[in-house]
């Protein structure tokens, strides 16, 4: 026979993930932790307590709220007691426009602009997964009221996304998710999607090119986070003090880029949007093949992306190239903040162009899917196309 321990097992799995959803609108993600460890304890010893008079969400999500208003009353501070996504972190939504990439657009600004209630109704129906019954328990309203107020904050939220994308991103709202922490962001306080139109387009006439031009059909969705400026963006990957230039990277699956609105000192809005391309070419090799060396994807990345002038790629190295300072193979594969000052972006971009110039798109392609393989498909040895390039590139550079 079952007793009342197994039973609130089962409501302990129901309810736990859901109780922490909640009060993490509240509190940072620790506190919520805590009080919602400590909630279950309390309503478990005053389960016989419980009449059904509500919820057991309700019930249970009552019990921790107060812990933490008793928990903030200690601390002599004030418990906030709507959404407030300001402290929070970005709020995503998803809008899927090719086959291969789905764009994960920030609309937290928007968010802002609604009523803090609505707000809150919003996150407990979308984030936290709460009924209209629980919600409407939670915030003392009748049920039809919940109902409306979330029609009429969506009718708002619709309004503040006014462009033909954002109608789009409106019918799959339910995609929002927690992304990344927002600290000390410098978010421009007007929504510009232009930006994601931008980004669309740019990508859109890049991809099945290079997708083409690599024999490959990507396995797997890639998804891109676009981040309000280089400060968030740099806080959301744990690099804080990483350099100015860094305003992108691959995670897995998913591309996190700055936004082009606020791309830092060292980059503009067009490199931006040429930046998305270069990751997303990175991702691809990668995907052809895991153990790319790093030359080979950030070289054709460069070079497919066109982020650097010829002008400026021939400067910068020049002065390297004529005192037979040229990378080996196994230079390029340095894997810190050293990769920039040592033009490995030059470097590894210029590798692939005269792969490409000289064996072809077919040798290019080869090499991808057997890198270690240089006697194959080059019918010479590493060291030997080495010094082809090194050959080439003071050609180029007009260095006797």
């Amino acid at each position: 026979m079952s007793g009342p321990n197994d039973e609130f097992d089962q409501i302990f799995e129901q309810y736990y993930k859901k109780i922490f959803r909640f009060l993490s609108l509240k509190v940072d993600h620790q506190t919520a932790e805590d009080a919602t460890q400590l909630a279950f304890i309390k309503a478990f010893e005053n389960w016989h307590t419980f009449r059904g008079d509500s919820s057991v969400f309700t019930w249970i999500s009552q019990i921790a709220y107060n812990l933490l208003k008793n928990e903030f009353r200690k601390r002599d501070r004030s418990l906030e007691t709507s959404v407030n996504f300001q402290e929070m972190e970005n709020r995503f939504i998803t809008v899927e426009f090719t086959k291969n990439v789905e764009l994960r657009i920030d609309v937290t600004t928007a968010l802002l602009k609604l009523n803090p209630l609505d707000r809150e109704i919003i996150s407990l129906h979308f984030d936290v997964g709460c009924t209209f019954k629980e919600i409407s328990e939670l915030v003392e309203m009748r049920m039809s009221a919940v109902k409306n107020r979330l029609y009429r904050a969506l009718v708002k939220l619709r309004n503040e996304l006014d462009d033909w994308e954002a109608q789009k991103m409106m019918s799959i709202l339910d995609t929002i998710s927690i992304v990344s922490k927002d600290v000390g962001s410098t978010r421009t306080t007007t929504p510009d999607h232009k930006i994601y139109r931008d980004i669309i387009e740019h990508l859109r006439v890049n991809v099945d090119h290079i997708c083409s031009k690599l024999k490959h059909h990507p396995s797997k969705r890639i998804t891109i986070e676009i981040y309000p400026d280089l400060n968030s963006f740099h806080q959301a990957v744990n690099e804080p003090d990483a350099p100015n230039w860094f305003m992108g990277m691959i995670e897995a699956d998913t591309i996190k880029i700055t936004s082009p609105l606020n791309p830092g000192p060292e980059h503009t809005y067009q490199s931006i949007l040429k930046s998305t391309v270069h990751l997303f070419t990175i991702w691809l090799v990668k995907d052809i093949n895991p153990l790319a060396p790093k030359w080979l994807y950030q070289g054709i990345g460069g070079y497919e992306a066109g982020l650097m002038t010829r002008d400026y790629i021939n400067e910068s190295i020049m002065e390297l190239v004529a005192r037979g300072e040229i990378p080996t193979f196994s230079e390029l594969e340095n894997d810190t903040w050293d990769f920039e000052s040592m033009k490995g972006f030059q470097f590894s971009l210029l590798l692939c162009e005269f792969i490409l110039q000289k064996y072809g798109s077919e040798g290019l392609n080869k090499i991808i899917r057997t890198p270690n393989d240089f006697e194959t498909v080059f019918s010479s040895p590493s060291s030997e196309v080495h010094q082809q390039w090194a050959t080439h590139l003071r050609t180029r550079l007009n260095i006797g």
